[in-house]
């Protein structure tokens, strides 16, 4: 029996691809797992954020909840940590103030930057090098 090159051809394309396939599996971390240590440093920025403007109830947007009418969200792989950005809002009068807050390896807090007019914030900053707000 003679075998078409056609076959030949598509049973080595075929190989190849469960070859690749079956390395990137090997190669590649368990997305899982690296999703949920992403869900734990969002988790983790939200406290701070709400500790650090002192309000117990905030609405926020953020890779774990996003909204599009707020605007884009990230959580991030940076050198030395995590990168989280956001929006949140004190009610559903209040427009939305865009977060950025850089975590440690341990998600511990590093920096954090706030898009606010409240001056409140602002003298809290004033006392915190850990803690921006542009107006």
């Amino acid at each position: 029996m003679r075998r078409q090159p056609g076959s030949l051809i598509f049973g080595l394309a075929v190989g190849m691809v469960f070859a690749v396939s079956a390395y990137r599996m090997v190669t590649t971390p368990d997305a899982r797992s690296e999703r949920r240590v992403e869900e734990a440093v969002v988790l983790e920025s939200r406290m701070y954020l709400s500790r650090r403007l002192q309000i117990d109830d905030l609405e926020i947007v953020d890779p774990l909840a996003p909204r599009r009418s707020a605007g884009k969200s990230y959580v991030y792989p940076a050198e030395g940590g995590w990168e989280v950005s956001g929006y949140y809002r004190r009610d559903g009068r209040d427009v939305w103030h865009a977060f950025l807050m850089k975590l440690d390896t341990d998600r511990q807090l590093l920096h954090l930057k706030v898009q606010d007019d409240d001056a409140e914030l602002a003298i809290l900053a004033e006392r915190d090098d850990t803690f921006d707000v542009l107006r």
